[in-house]
């Protein structure tokens, strides 16, 4: 078979993340073309397409049984996310898939082995790492600009998805426990939990928590039935300790930061708008690097991940931000939440769990696509 040109996608989900992120940098990558887009709402997929191209499909199994297309993006309420990703991979599909990949580790597990079996790529859309700052830090600490890490503190915080989703107000999915499975920790906290790993080079061990919903209320005037607030302890499996916190009541704007201790200094994280990547030595020296933003929910900044996705399907590469990794971010969110229901500090299970009914899975995900 000769080797694809270029990659032609199927969308799956025509909400603000597929409009500012997905869509929108799939248009822009020469070597991409959107091929079909659907969603529940027909409107939603008919704005998509008129500022980004394609065709609206009438179903999900117009898009499974295409021959024009080579790849999908799920970029649906979270717990569609495993049913259309094993699907797409039974349908011979790659699949790039929001975060978090699924709303329990057996799906999880599910889906990287409905992956393997196809011989598919699986990536996950933690879009956090290739963020400048994030990339800069990256490479400081492997130079070990202050030294050995020894503590860490991570923050992403800001108003609420209620403003931002095409929902656009407090009926949002976001808040809806059937649909979302975890809220701020899911949507926020799940980026700093593959991100910190991502930086340090080392998977998180233990984590320990307060999750709780503090404010936020749905349509009805009643408390939303996932968290808005997290406030978490982890342990990384080499012993460096450190917080993570992920709001959804932060009324003041937007917190997305990271500082990390270490035995040479500290590193500052997205705190200056100016000088994104700050480091202050022990010696009294203080270095400055402007490198660019992190994107904001009000100013996008391009992720890289959906080219980094067309590169790895064009250049037949194991993506770098697998199943597996989005595996573990979604493990830690699932140990924090443990922790808060508990009051016991949780194992973080970075090994996939046995998938006992992958097959029975695969099955009832098609069925129900069919039927779409």
């Amino acid at each position: 078979m000769a080797a694809l040109e270029k990659v032609r996608f199927g969308i799956f989900g025509a909400g603000s993340i597929a409009i500012f992120r997905h869509a929108l940098e799939l248009s822009q990558n020469p070597a991409a073309e959107i091929v079909l887009v659907y969603d529940p709402i027909k409107a939603r997929a008919e704005y998509l397409v008129s500022r980004f191209g394609g065709t609206v499909a009438t179903s999900e199994e117009e898009i499974f049984a295409s021959k024009k297309i080579d790849a999908v993006v799920v970029a649906t309420p979270n717990s569609e996310h495993a049913r259309l990703t094993i699907a797409a991979f039974a349908a011979g599909k790659h699949v790039l898939c929001e975060k978090p990949m699924a709303t329990n580790l057996e799906d999880a597990a599910a889906m990287i082995a409905a992956g393997k079996k196809a011989g598919k790529k699986l990536m996950i859309g933690h879009n956090q790492c290739l963020m400048a700052p994030h990339l800069k830090a990256k490479k400081l600490l492997q130079e070990g600009i202050i030294g050995d890490v020894l503590t860490f503190r991570t923050s992403f915080c800001h108003g609420g998805p209620e403003g931002w989703s095409q929902d656009n107000g407090p009926h949002t999915w976001f808040f809806k426990k059937e649909k979302a499975y975890v809220g701020s920790m899911g949507d926020l906290g799940v980026h700093k939990a593959y991100l910190i790993p991502w930086l340090l080079g080392t998977d998180i061990a233990e984590a320990g928590a307060f999750i709780a919903t503090m404010h936020k209320k749905n349509e009805k005037g009643k408390p939303i039935t996932v968290d808005d607030n997290a406030v978490c302890i982890l342990r990384m499996a080499n012993g460096i300790i450190g917080q993570l916190t992920a709001s959804w009541t932060y009324y003041g704007g937007e917190d997305n930061t990271t500082t990390f201790i270490g035995t040479k200094g500290r590193m500052v994280l997205g705190a200056n708008p100016d000088y994104q990547v700050e480091v202050f030595l022990g010696n009294g020296e203080r270095v400055l690097y402007k490198v660019g933003a992190v994107a904001t929910n009000t100013v996008q900044v391009k992720s890289g991940i959906p080219d980094l996705f067309v590169d790895s399907i064009l250049d037949d590469f194991e993506p770098p931000f697998d199943g597996l990794k989005g595996y573990k971010a979604l493990a830690a969110v699932v140990a924090c939440m443990n922790c808060a229901e508990t009051g016991q500090i949780s194992k973080v299970n970075n090994v996939p769990v046995p998938v006992k009914a992958a097959a029975a899975a695969k099955a009832k995900a098609t069925k129900k696509a069919k039927k779409a």
